[in-house]
């Protein structure tokens, strides 16, 4: 165990107190800087990044352009949050929260401005009518998982995720604490997917698309490098939704779109048409 830390009466801020993301975090919200935000020609405009928040939604989006629903074309602007430039105003006038993902709908009377990911996929799939049952039980179902994972994944990735992967040293309780919880959110997935094709049933619904970004990568050992730590292989069931999930195509170009990182087949930093998925990554840096 470290040292112990008393509290003091009143908490103060240390600019870069440590941490991965130190230079980034801070206590106030608001805008940094004035940056507006680009505008493309379609009707939805994302500004996000490709983390699982991000990607939830870029999957959403191609999932709905495969249905043949028009009117889900959009433009993906690359947003770089260790640049700081979700504290832009433009950005934050899209989203006063300073997260990614934000998009905006310009097809609306006036533009609709839908910020956090599980509202973005719930907005869009009652705006196309898709990817979200329409009988009773079943839509409360999918909404129920869909919530499930915007209240659970916290403990995953500011949790789990931060001590074990990106805190300035290791620290065993904060790390047993998290790795208990992460465990028993896989089981309960694993136990939910022993008897259903996906995770609300038999439809695959945007709770499956908020889910699997986050748990599909961390069973993989995509995320945080964890996945023999928590020994992610005994999740059998998980595995296995995970595998047919990424194998859709719609997925695959999803998981790509404001990707600025890994190899380089794997990025498309920004997404204005589908045609940008088989631009050469030298065309697509000089567009």
């Amino acid at each position: 165990m470290t040292d112990s830390y008393t509290p003091p009466k009143v908490w103060t801020w240390e600019p870069g107190n440590g941490g991965q993301f130190a230079n980034i975090n801070r206590p106030i919200a608001g805008a940094t800087h004035d940056k507006d935000l680009p505008v493309g020609e379609h009707p939805l405009q994302l500004y996000s990044l490709g983390t699982p928040n991000g990607v939830k939604v870029t999957v959403m989006l191609e999932e709905l352009l495969a249905l043949g629903h028009e009117g889900a074309e959009y433009d993906a602007w690359l947003i770089k949050i260790n640049e700081g430039e979700q504290f832009g105003s433009g950005f934050v006038a899209a989203n006063p929260n300073s997260k990614i993902p934000a998009m905006v709908d310009h097809s609306t009377k006036t533009p609709t401005r839908v910020f956090e990911s599980g509202s973005i996929l719930l907005y869009l799939a009652d705006k196309f009518g898709a990817f979200l049952p329409e009988d009773p039980a079943k839509r409360t179902e999918a909404l129920n998982w869909l919530f499930w994972q915007v209240g659970a994944t916290p403990y995953l990735g500011g949790g789990f995720g931060h001590f074990y992967a990106y805190a300035p040293e290791k620290m065993q309780y904060p790390i047993d604490r998290f790795a208990m919880e992460v465990k028993r959110q896989l089981d309960l997935l694993d136990r939910q997917l022993a008897d259903n094709a996906f995770i609300a049933g038999d439809d695959y619904t945007i709770a499956d698309m908020a889910i699997w970004p986050w748990y599909g990568a961390l069973v993989k050992g995509k995320v945080y490098e964890a996945a023999e730590f928590l020994d992610a292989g005994s999740y059998k069931n998980v595995h296995r939704w995970t595998d047919e999930i990424a194998a859709r195509e719609p997925v695959k170009r999803g998981r790509r779109v404001n990707r600025a990182f890994g190899p380089e087949e794997s990025q498309l930093p920004e997404r204005h048409s589908a045609a940008d998925f088989d631009a050469k990554p030298v065309e697509k840096a000089a567009s």
